[in-house]
């Protein structure tokens, strides 16, 4: 029987482990961190989501807990945790593209915790993630030109600069730089820990 790589479901591919980090299901449980970082005006500046309301951000977190990952045309929500106590430290957004050829990856990390690779660490786990459950043949990622923290982290993950795009960003026209990671690549740069054993501009659509 071939394996279906379509929609596989968040609840069989997570929790997984990198270095420092694990990747893990958002759940109710994470409304006061993810509120803490989600309402930081210096995390939020460069990025796709605006802060919301706590039983607006509550519904949010409980639909991502049952959500199905990987789902192509719907983003999906995943959390960075510590990888001793499973703390919230972050999250992970993942889109794949209606035609499953190629996912896109953004990251949101907590400032207490950034500067020690942990990022790093998780985009490294989400890319792989992709690259072994769906047929996708590229991950990008998007980043504002001001936005240097993020555009050396896609550079560390092994993404390379494909070009420069007009966009807004929170209400206001910003320049944003693509960068792309193939497969291959992926397959052979990205040195990543197994999985953890339980418990422990224009988008795609």
């Amino acid at each position: 029987m071939t394996q279906d790589r379509t929609c596989p479901r968040m609840t069989d591919l997570l929790p997984r482990a990198g270095e420092g980090i694990v990747l893990r299901r958002l759940a109710a449980t994470d409304l006061a961190v993810f509120q803490s970082y989600r309402q930081d005006p210096d995390i939020g500046r460069y990025q796709g989501w605006v802060a919301t309301p706590d039983e607006q951000a509550r519904d949010f977190l409980i639909h991502m807990n049952q959500a199905t990952l990987l789902q192509p045309g719907s983003w999906c929500q995943i959390g960075i945790a510590e990888n001793d106590d499973l703390a919230l430290i972050g999250d992970i957004g993942l889109i794949l593209a209606s035609d499953s050829s190629r996912a896109e990856i953004g990251f949101t990390l907590c400032r207490a915790f950034q500067g020690r690779g942990l990022a790093t660490a998780a985009v490294k786990a989400a890319i792989a993630l992709v690259f072994e459950n769906t047929s996708a043949g590229k991950v990008v990622g998007i980043a504002d030109t001001r936005n240097l923290s993020s555009i050396r982290l896609l550079e560390r993950v092994g993404m390379h600069k494909v070009g420069v795009r007009r966009a807004r960003c929170q209400g206001e026209p910003c320049t944003e730089l693509v960068h792309e990671v193939y497969r291959p690549r992926a397959a052979e740069e990205l040195t990543l820990d197994p999985p953890a054993s339980k418990p422990v501009g224009d988008r795609f659509q």
